[in-house]
């Protein structure tokens, strides 16, 4: 029986732009429950640095730029990926299940799809960065699993509808609102009392 048995199973996602090679948005995990003073344990961050994280992303976008697969090992770890528009999804993980790793991406490609109106390309995900990176948020934390729904994953993230918040703006919220609001609540309630 493993003695290492852990949630932590992702270690990066990536959002990278394919037309000139530009980060997005990019996490890397670290495992929350390191051994102390350990610093090669399975869960540890490989790339700590900006510096090897670029290297890291700009091989692994030249080795997938012409694949038919969804699913590589590069630098002995599993990646999993998915091409819309002009951006990469990637997930990295250790030597984690890619059918669950798959899960995550595509988990992350359908909210995003949901969330932006199917509309996944570079400039709508830089302009609408806030609903990003609260999805990745929803469907990873420190690199656990928690989600793996888009329809569930959009409806915790999604702005309300505007409809509603122009509902909101007519309400008089000033003193004499307030003191109006009060009297009519306490008319209605003498009301019912009475017909009971």
């Amino acid at each position: 029986m493993p003695t290492n048995m852990s949630l932590f199973s992702v270690n990066a996602i990536l959002v990278i732009s394919t037309d000139d090679r530009s980060r997005i948005l990019t996490r890397y995990y670290s495992a929350p429950h390191a051994p102390l003073g350990s610093t090669s344990h399975p869960g540890a961050n490989p790339y700590p640095t900006v510096k090897e994280q670029k290297a890291f992303e700009k091989g692994l976008l030249e080795k997938t730029n012409k694949q038919t697969s969804d699913v590589i090992l590069y630098d002995g770890r599993v990646v999993v990926f998915k091409m819309e528009g002009d951006v990469m999804l990637y997930v990295v993980g250790g030597d984690e299940n890619e059918i669950m790793l798959f899960g995550v991406v595509l988990a992350l490609r359908d909210a995003l799809a949901i969330l932006l109106k199917n509309s996944t390309d570079k400039r709508t995900l830089v302009e609408n960065y806030d609903l990003v990176s609260l999805a990745i948020d929803e469907i990873i934390d420190d690199g656990i699993i928690l989600e793996t729904d888009p329809v569930i994953v959009a409806s915790r993230v999604s702005k309300p509808p505007t409809q509603d918040i122009t509902s909101v703006k007519n309400i008089d919220l000033s003193e004499q609102g307030l003191l109006n609001a009060w009297e009519f609540g306490k008319l209605k309630l003498a009301e019912r009392m009475r017909q009971l």
